[in-house]
């Protein structure tokens, strides 16, 4: 068990991670489509996120704990070589966090400002998140092709919070939200669809390790149903969100529950793409990893923290299920 120490964290900083692109990724995306010209449709928008949208961060800050803690090097590695857009990236979140509870408390003619703050904020952070990956899965190379697959991959990742941003709204909301909402994330996953599909194509051109597990036999054979899946899914949700509003809202979960699959195995595909390496192409989980007694130690630590972060999730979400109702804060 202790050999296998590095590679165990090296999942948990994985399922952080993916748990982030989710719960926050959704409240991205309804940041993202916020509309100009209706006040009370954005009210009620942001009161769907206003209970989880905090916790929905902690799983980020979990993730940047683990690469601290577990795996220093690649930390210092990444953090070095994204400097910039980490600090993009933090701008955007902090201009959310204060145009939230800026909106408020500010007078009506006000208001207007901060939903585009919050907008402007939303939208920022998830290109500089996509922008990071794409620098990330690149191994930070420095050349014409790795800066340009990170631009794309900024913009499929904006393109997957607005498609999840969407279905949540059809989750949440009724009437002629949830059919703006409908319609949104329909266009989004298209678009997150020709995104997914471009990635895919060109990762394995560019890296060769990707190529290498990707189209050796019989791995092949394994993977060969996995873009069919996530291809039936986009299309199932996209005929489900046609048909919004259904009577007495049935399947509204299946938008969501659908796009979550799709980032499900979007991470499991990275995840065979490049484990057991913490910085793809550059160092391995048992390169990076803290010193045995330290792992062990943090190891405690997480068996105790993650638990109690998922039973929080589940509760916050227990709570406030249901269509949102008024945010308020009086």
């Amino acid at each position: 068990m202790m050999d296998y120490l590095p590679e165990i964290y090296l999942l948990l900083l994985g399922f952080s991670a993916f748990m982030y692109a989710i719960l926050d990724g959704y409240d991205l995306g309804v940041g993202i489509l916020l509309p100009a010209n209706h006040q009370a449709q954005r009210d009620r928008m942001i009161a769907s996120i206003g209970p989880f949208w905090d916790a929905n961060e902690t799983w980020l800050v979990l993730a940047i704990g683990i690469l601290l803690i577990a795996f220093p090097p690649a930390h210092s590695l990444i953090l070095t070589e994204l400097y910039l857009p980490t600090a993009v990236m933090l701008v955007a979140l902090i201009m959310r966090g204060v145009a939230f509870d800026f909106r408020a408390k500010a007078k009506a003619e006000r208001k207007d400002t901060w939903d585009r703050c919050f907008k402007a904020g939303s939208l920022i952070a998830s290109l500089s998140q996509g922008y990071m990956m794409g620098r990330y899965i690149m191994g930070f190379e420095s050349s014409p092709s790795a800066h340009s697959f990170a631009l794309l991959s900024a913009l499929c990742v904006t393109a997957a919070y607005v498609y999840i941003g969407g279905a949540w709204l059809v989750l949440k909301t009724e009437g002629e939200l949830q059919i703006r909402a409908a319609r949104w994330s329909r266009r989004a996953g298209w678009l997150a669809a020709i995104g997914i599909a471009s990635v895919s194509i060109v990762n394995p051109i560019v890296n060769e390790q990707v190529a290498d597990r990707w189209f050796s036999f019989p791995e092949m054979l394994l993977l060969a149903p996995v873009p069919l899946v996530v291809m039936s899914i986009i299309y199932l949700v996209d005929r489900y969100l046609r048909q919004v509003p259904m009577k007495d809202d049935l399947g509204a979960r299946w938008p969501f529950f659908g796009v979550s699959m799709i980032f499900a195995l979007s991470f499991l595909g990275l995840a065979y793409s490049f484990f057991p390496y913490v910085v793809p192409g550059i160092m391995t989980a048992q390169d990076a990893a803290s010193s045995p007694a330290t792992l062990k130690i943090v190891g405690v630590g997480a068996a105790f923290v993650m638990p109690m972060i998922l039973l929080y999730t589940f509760v916050v979400y227990r709570i406030f299920r249901g269509k949102a109702t008024e945010l308020s804060y009086l």
